[in-house]
């Protein structure tokens, strides 16, 4: 797996490592539990990976035309590595249930899954590609993609430690 996504894994891992299944279901009133918060991130995965398979089906790149709101929102998080909060998760990505532990378990598998798409799409369309969008940062190539989800990630790993304990 590359380095992003290596990573990604590695701190998730750490994140969620030695806390019980009752630890990741606690959560702050009104918020998302460690559990939820898990379940958010798979979702945004297979979201990409859904996409990226849409891509490799077609045999062509889905990126459309990046707006300046999306240069500047990409610029944001990729490039700068900053994932500003409060911003309301899209309903596709909201958790809807699912168990803590199935969550933990589907993640890394998820996240193989997408570095084998996007390698693929490199591969067939080349890295310069934009492969598909994302919903509130436009087009992205496979590099930013992966990028992304380690800020994204990132974000997320730090508010499941803060829910375990582990801060």
């Amino acid at each position: 797996m590359d380095s992003y996504l290596e990573r990604l894994r590695r701190e998730l891992e750490d994140a969620t490592g030695g806390a019980g299944a009752s630890a990741l279901e606690l959560g702050p009133e009104g918020k998302w539990s460690a559990g939820q918060v898990l379940e958010h991130l798979l979702l945004t995965y297979k979201g990409t990976n859904h996409g990226i398979a849409k891509c490799l089906e077609r045999g062509a790149p889905l990126g459309t035309r990046a707006t300046l709101k999306d240069r500047l929102a990409k610029l944001v998080v990729v490039n700068l590595g900053y994932m500003p909060g409060g911003r309301k998760a899209p309903e596709r990505a909201l958790p809807r249930g699912m168990g803590a532990e199935e969550a933990r378990r589907a993640v890394g598998p998820e996240l193989q899954k997408m570095q084998t798409g996007l390698q693929d799409c490199e591969r067939k369309f080349g890295a310069a590609a934009k492969i598909i969008d994302h919903p509130f940062l436009g087009p992205l190539t496979a590099e930013e993609w992966r990028k992304f989800h380690w800020v994204h990630g990132r974000h997320h790993a730090r508010q499941i430690r803060e829910r375990v304990g582990k801060l």
